[in-house]
């Protein structure tokens, strides 16, 4: 099947019906500040009542919104042109509130790097949140390698981060926990979007992609808990969280993208499907027409059989070309649940650590142990992390205590910013069979 091309914005892969106009979330935001428990949390402990001053904080709001999304692209342009490192700061922190995942997805990394069932301790995560509202950085994602819903206290770090001044809170989560309770706390919360992972249009496709560790995973409870949380959302009459839903397109699911949005496409306001990264897991994510086409353009150009390619939604193949600087470097860091520090999200547990911000991530090693020992005991919920290898130490600093400042303008960081300036990705470990795609030069056969 062959998804027309007016159907995909140019130069993204979200697939919208042709019927229907795609979705903005900027201005969706915008438009609906007001809303926001950023504003609403401000006016109630100020005590606010002037009209006049409620307008000048919303405004503020708005336009600390605006530029947080323009910055989004321009501060990492900015910063490789002007080599000016330390002007900018981040622009979300990603805070694995919980490792642990109740799914072994064949296409994530967890089947293949060990990773803990671990959450994090809130009060780690307020000092953490403190942090944040003193750099101004205006979004969080509460979710990294597991699912957040499987955080006890999920709600309690939304509410905190957004009632000191985080613009937007995100999470990701597979659903499976999506209750009908859960959703009301969730909405209740001032959690501003959501994201679903949903890989598949067929329940057949969704419960091969999307197996259950500790028991059975149903297409059919996940489809009901994502349009049951439309329902209460519209129920409360809220505007917030914005619901988005998104596939990974492997050979399974490429010919059931019309089927995905129809499932979707009136209880969640954006729909997308997105081009599959490997992930270790050497999943086939094209049929074998498409992948003769591409061994025989290697072929023909002389090219490395290991050269990056995506497929688009609209079956359209490209062919890595060069390497760009990555972005992320200037946009987000990652903070695992016990305090190691991340550069980007591909770098899966840490394994290139810019920091430790606390001393709990000391302790990896002895947690991977255990790990280790339940994966090769086959302990009931690991049976399906039976590929899974210790995590590599592409770089791991002397252990002392830092901040999230300190790590953000530090050497490593902006070493690793330099090599990425010059396009000399390769040099580094963690970043040279990076899969991220906006990291690389495409060119369409």
């Amino acid at each position: 099947m062959k998804i027309e091309k007016q159907e995909i914005i140019v130069g993204s892969s979200y697939l919208r019906d042709s019927n229907k106009k795609s979705f903005n979330r900027v201005d969706y935001m915008l438009r609906h500040m007001e809303f926001n428990r950023a504003f609403t949390s401000k006016i109630l402990n100020k005590k606010i009542n002037i009209k006049k001053e409620k307008e000048k904080i919303l405004e503020d709001l708005k336009k600390r919104f605006t530029e947080y999304r323009t910055n989004w692209k321009e501060n990492p342009k900015l910063a490789y042109e002007t080599n000016n490192w330390n002007s900018f700061n981040p622009l979300c922190l990603d805070i694995e509130t919980a490792s642990i995942c109740d799914l072994a997805c064949p296409h994530c990394f967890r089947e293949y790097i060990m990773t803990p069932d671990k959450i994090m301790k809130f009060d780690f995560y307020k000092r953490i949140i403190d942090t944040a509202a003193e750099l101004k950085v205006p979004s969080v994602k509460l979710n990294w390698r597991g699912e957040p819903l499987l955080n006890p206290q999920l709600e309690k770090f939304i509410k905190y981060a957004k009632d000191n001044g985080i613009l937007e809170v995100s999470i990701n989560t597979n659903a499976t926990h999506l209750t009908k309770e859960r959703s009301q706390s969730l909405i209740d919360s001032g959690l501003d979007l959501i994201i679903y992972s949903f890989d598949g249009g067929t329940k057949k496709t969704y419960e091969k992609m999307r197996p259950s560790r500790f028991k059975k995973n149903t297409f059919e409870n996940t489809y009901d808990n994502i349009k049951n949380f439309q329902l209460i959302k519209k129920k409360n009459k809220k505007k917030f969280p914005i619901t988005k839903i998104q596939m990974v397109l492997v050979d399974d699911s490429r010919n059931e993208i019309k089927e995905f949005y129809k499932l979707f496409s009136d209880y969640v306001d954006d729909v997308t499907v997105t081009p599959y990264q490997e992930r270790g897991g050497n999943m086939e994510d094209i049929s074998k027409n498409d992948l003769d086409k591409i061994e025989k353009y290697f072929k023909e150009n002389n090219l490395p059989k290991d050269t990056k390619y995506n497929i688009e939604a609209t079956g359209d193949i490209n062919i890595a070309i060069a390497r760009k600087p990555c972005e992320q470097l200037f946009q987000r860091l990652m903070i695992t649940y016990d305090g190691r520090v991340a550069m980007c999200c591909l770098d899966w547990g840490a394994q290139h650590c810019l920091g430790y911000i606390d001393k709990s991530a000391f302790d990896i090693d002895k947690t991977i142990n255990d790990l280790e020992k339940k994966i090769k005991s086959n302990k009931k919920g690991f049976e399906l992390l039976k590929g899974a290898e210790r995590p590599k130490k592409f770089k791991e600093p002397s252990k002392r205590l830092t901040t999230l400042k300190e790590i953000w303008g530090g050497n490593e960081l902006n070493e690793i910013r330099q090599i990425h300036k010059k396009k000399n990705l390769n040099d580094i470990a963690i970043c040279k069979n990076c899969d991220f795609t906006d990291t690389y030069e495409w060119k369409k056969i």
